[in-house]
């Protein structure tokens, strides 16, 4: 890849989104000077949403005019039962699957709404209640539900297509387009626009708070947060916070049972640190060039404990540093696609998901999910992923430690080709986290993850914590193995996965 390229995703794709996330490859050609970071910061994200093919007709959804205020709430603003055509047979055996899309006012915030999808289990509604969250950060969960784990996919002529593997098979699933300014989620205030985990984590509070109060049927579903890249951040975040809640006894009783994180960054002093060794063993660079990068990880270290120790300018710092470790790998690897190691880009393009945009953007596709017509759907905001700059380096691994000693499950799994949150890097985390069962889980088996009596991975588990390895697949998962991601998600909802 040229040195001209940068990184959003994780996302999203995520990320993807979310670019999962797109998010951490940043191109020593765009390294931030003292006055011209925003600048900088801008050109990299378009670049990066570039890379999707993608082209989102506003770069944030806030809405500043007095009429357009008064346009939105003339509309109905709450949730909607979808009415849209499906080519297929969703296979499923509920005859009336209840599918929606809408908003939550989010109740702590000046005027954001929270927009999301929520599907029905096509198997039965007393499924678990899964909540997806795509990463970026800033890009929307629709890039998951659309080209990973969804329902149905988009067909060239923009119909709806069943998946056969979609995670609606054995759950009930929301997927949210957040932090606030992502997707269709919007604000007229910038000062709901969240610059770290304790905004990002309270809003989907809130959010989960308002969908359980407009769905008590599912209140006592067991709750599962999931997600992708950059949502490494987001979920131990969020977690930490719905299971804070529940011990105050805020609200309505979330039933959290689990969390899992998917090719995700989450420890950055860590995954940062395993860069280079993934790189040497998958021969994108060689020994000479391992000896050199390698030198530029103490500062980036050094920036990160910093900012742990809440030096704001470190936090900065730590993002320019540490960023060109990864730059310089991909300097030296070429133009290989850093999602998908095995997978070259053509031009600008790393994928294609330009027929979301073009779909969600439809008016009348925009009417039946009960969105207002002054908003556009923005697949990933380079605003939001700026305003998050100075969270890329803070670790929010801290809060799982507490969360396993209460029983709360956590799975981390990795597709093997991913290079920007590779298996290595999130291996490495997942055994440094210091917890009763530290040393069990270090010394527990790895074992064969099959499917069909086809071997797709291998995994470790002790107790409440399990990290899998996914063979043949990249940053995204669910896309690359969807039948193996589907019956991950299924065995460990169950307690079956270990």
């Amino acid at each position: 890849m040229s040195s001209s390229s940068f990184t959003l995703l994780f996302v999203v794709i995520l990320f993807l989104i979310s670019f999962s996330q797109i998010s951490l490859s940043l191109s020593s050609k765009f390294l931030f000077s003292s006055h011209d970071d925003d600048n900088k910061l801008i050109t990299m994200t378009e670049k990066l949403i570039k890379q999707l093919n993608l082209f989102p007709k506003h770069d944030i959804n806030i809405v500043s005019s007095k009429e357009n205020i008064v346009n939105i709430y003339e509309e109905k603003l709450f949730e909607k039962k979808l009415n849209l055509s499906y080519i297929g047979d969703s296979g499923s055996t509920v005859q009336h699957l209840g599918h929606h899309a809408g908003y939550f006012p989010l109740v702590h915030t000046k005027s954001a709404r929270m927009f999301y999808f929520f599907f029905e289990s096509r198997s039965n509604k007393n499924d678990p209640v899964v909540i997806w969250l795509t990463g970026g950060p800033g890009c929307s969960s629709e890039l998951a539900l659309f080209f990973e784990n969804g329902p149905f996919k988009i067909s060239d002529n923009m119909s709806l297509v069943w998946n056969d593997f979609g995670w609606d098979k054995v759950s009930n699933l929301i997927y949210v387009d957040q932090p606030t300014g992502t997707g269709f989620s919007y604000t007229s205030d910038e000062g709901d626009i969240r610059h770290d985990e304790t905004g990002v984590s309270n809003d989907l509070y809130d959010f989960l708070q308002a969908f359980f109060k407009a769905h008590p049927e599912y209140v006592k579903n067991d709750f599962y947060i999931t997600g992708e890249s950059y949502a490494g951040h987001y979920i131990p975040a969020f977690a930490s916070c719905v299971h804070q809640g529940n011990k105050n006894k805020e609200g309505i009783y979330i039933n959290l049972k689990g969390f899992a994180i998917g090719n995700g960054l989450t420890n950055p002093e860590i995954q940062y640190k395993a860069y280079t060794d993934y790189a040497l063993d998958m021969k994108l660079i060689n020994q000479d060039d391992y000896d050199d990068i390698n030198q530029l990880y103490p500062k980036c270290q050094q920036e990160i404990k910093l900012c742990a120790n809440g030096s704001e300018d470190a936090c900065s710092r730590g993002f320019r540093d540490c960023i060109s470790i990864f730059n310089n790998i991909t300097d030296i690897a070429g133009n290989i696609n850093y999602y998908d190691i095995r997978k070259t880009c053509e031009g600008s393009h790393c994928y294609d998901f330009s027929r979301m945009e073009t779909y969600l953007n439809d008016a009348r596709v925009k009417k039946a999910l009960g969105v207002p017509s002054v908003i556009d759907f923005v697949s990933c905001s380079s605003s939001v992923y700026r305003a998050l700059k100075t969270d890329w380096m803070k670790n929010p691994e801290v809060g799982i430690p507490s969360l396993l000693e209460d029983g709360i499950n956590l799975l981390v799994y990795a597709g093997e080709y991913d290079l920007i949150c590779n298996w290595l890097g999130n291996s490495n985390w997942v055994h440094a986290v210091e917890w009763s069962g530290q040393k069990g889980f270090g010394a527990a088996p790895s074992v064969s993850f099959s499917v069909d009596d086809e071997e797709k991975g291998v995994l470790k588990n002790f107790g409440p914590l399990t990290f899998l390895k996914v063979y043949d697949a990249g940053h995204m998962v669910p896309m690359d193995q969807p039948k193996a991601a589907l019956e991950m998600l299924q065995r460990w909802t169950q307690g079956k996965l270990s």
